[in-house]
C-alpha cells in the first residue's frame, strides 16, 4: 500500500501571551523502524485524561474557533495564574490522544512487526489524534476477528484503568470497592467487572438518572451524593460490602474525606476494643480524576488507618508487572463486545473537534456522552 508523503496531526500549545492553541500540523510520513508500525488511525475517544492535555489550565467554554478544513484553528484564553501553572509547557505544540485504533499499514522488517501488517489493532502511545500514528509493536492489541476500530477504540484507558482497581484491591488486602462518578463509560466496565468476579462495589452517583442506569444493570448498591442522608446511605453501603478501598474521580472537595468517614462509621458498627486511634482496618481512597478542580479538603474523624493519594494507570501496571499487564489485555481482547464495550454518542472528524460549540460539549465530560473522533472523516 501506497502510503501519503503528509498527514495531519492534532497538535496543542501554550503561547507565551495566555493563549492555548489547538490545530491540523502536517507532519512527514515516517518510515518505521524494526520494532515500529505505522497505524491508519480510525477511531479515538476524547477522554478526560486527553482534555489536560488538549486544554490544562485553559478556559475551553471561553473557546474561539478561525478558519476552515485543515487550516483550523481553535484558541481558548489563559489566565495569569493558569500561566503559572503551565509555564513548563509554553511553546511545546503537544501531541493530542491517549488511545486509538486502526489498521497497520507499514511495518518494520523485523518478524514481531510485520505479523501486525494488514491487521485492526488497538494502540496507546499518544499522538493518536491524527490521521496516522508510528507505534512499536509492542504497544498494540490485535482485535480479534470481527471487531473493528470503533470497536477497540477504547480498548486501553477504561478497560485496563477499571481492570487495574479490581487489580489493585486485592493485592493490597481489600475485598470491596466504593467508586464515584460511577455511571461513567468506565463506571459501567468496572460493575461489570465487579458482577462477572464477585467483586462487592458501591457506586455514588449525583442524579437519580445515573442512579437508574446503574439500576438497569443490576448495580446493588448505588448512593446519591446530593441526597440529605448521603452519608447515612453510604455507611450503610459500606458496612453491607466491606469495602475499605475507593477510587475517586472527582478529586477535589470533601467527597474523598466523607467517603474516609463512611468507612470509619461502618467499621465502628462492629463490636471490639475501643482505641483513641480509630479502626485497626487501613481505610483508602484513591483519587485517579479531576472532575471536581477545587482543592481536596479532608476533615479528619476516621482514625489514624487511612490515606489518600493519587493513582494513575501507568504507574500502577509497572507496579504490577508485565505478567499481569498481558493477562489484563488479554481480558479485554476477548470481552471487547461485552464487559469491554463503549458507547459514542457523537462521531466527529479531527477539524469538528476544533469547533468551539463542539468542544464545549465534550469538555463538559457530561455523564452518558462520549466523542470519539474520527481521523478519516473528511476534513
Amino acid at each position: 500500500m501506497s502510503l501519503p508523503a503528509t498527514y495531519l496531526q492534532m497538535l496543542s500549545t501554550l503561547t507565551e501571551d495566555g493563549e492555548l492553541r489547538m490545530e491540523l500540523v502536517e507532519q512527514k510520513m515516517p518510515t518505521p523502524k524494526p520494532g515500529q508500525v505505522i497505524i491508519k488511525v480510525e477511531a479515538t475517544p476524547v477522554n478526560p485524561s486527553d482534555l489536560g492535555v488538549m486544554f490544562g489550565m485553559a478556559d475551553a467554554a471561553a473557546s474561539t474557533t478561525a478558519g476552515s478544513g485543515a487550516a483550523t484553528k481553535l484558541s481558548a484564553p489563559v489566565s495569569s495564574q493558569g500561566m503559572r501553572v503551565m509555564t513548563a509547557r509554553i511553546g511545546q505544540p503537544l501531541p493530542v490522544g491517549n488511545e486509538g485504533a486502526g489498521t497497520v499499514v507499514a511495518a518494520g522488517d523485523d518478524k514481531e512487526a510485520q505479523a501486525l501488517m494488514g491487521k485492526t489493532v488497538a494502540a496507546m502511545g499518544g499522538g493518536m489524534y491524527g490521521q496516522y500514528r508510528c507505534v512499536d509493536a509492542i504497544m498494540c492489541m490485535p482485535l480479534l476477528d470481527g471487531n473493528t476500530a470503533k470497536d477497540g477504540a477504547s480498548s486501553f484507558v477504561n478497560p485496563l484503568t477499571a481492570l487495574c482497581m479490581v487489580e489493585n484491591m486485592r493485592m493490597d488486602g481489600h475485598t470491596a470497592l466504593v467508586h464515584t462518578a460511577a455511571a461513567s463509560n468506565l463506571g459501567q466496565m468496572l460493575n461489570r467487572i465487579c458482577q462477572a468476579d464477585g467483586v462487592e462495589l458501591v457506586n455514588i452517583v449525583r442524579k437519580k438518572e445515573q442512579a437508574d442506569i446503574l439500576s438497569a444493570m443490576g448495580a446493588k448498591y448505588i448512593v446519591d451524593s446530593s441526597s440529605d442522608t448521603f452519608l447515612a446511605d453510604l455507611t450503610d453501603a459500606v458496612h453491607a460490602t466491606g469495602a475499605t478501598l475507593a477510587f475517586d474521580a472527582t478529586g477535589g472537595g470533601t467527597l474523598a474525606s466523607t467517603i474516609l468517614s463512611a468507612m470509619e462509621g461502618a467499621a465502628a458498627r462492629t463490636p471490639g476494643a475501643y482505641s483513641i486511634y480509630g479502626s485497626v482496618a487501613h481505610k483508602q481512597v484513591f483519587l485517579y480524576g479531576g472532575l471536581d478542580t477545587s482543592p481536596t479538603t479532608l476533615t479528619r474523624g476516621y482514625g489514624m488507618a487511612w490515606g489518600v493519594g493519587g493513582w494513575l494507570l501507568p504507574n500502577f501496571l509497572a507496579k504490577a508487572g508485565l505478567e499481569v499487564a498481558g493477562r489484563l489485555r488479554t481480558r479485554v481482547a476477548n470481552e471487547l463486545k461485552t464487559t469491554f464495550a463503549s458507547n459514542y454518542t457523537d462521531e466527529i472528524s479531527l477539524t469538528e473537534a476544533l469547533q468551539a460549540d463542539v468542544v464545549r460539549k465534550y469538555q463538559a465530560k457530561t455523564t452518558g456522552e462520549k466523542f470519539l473522533i474520527c481521523p478519516q472523516k473528511d476534513i
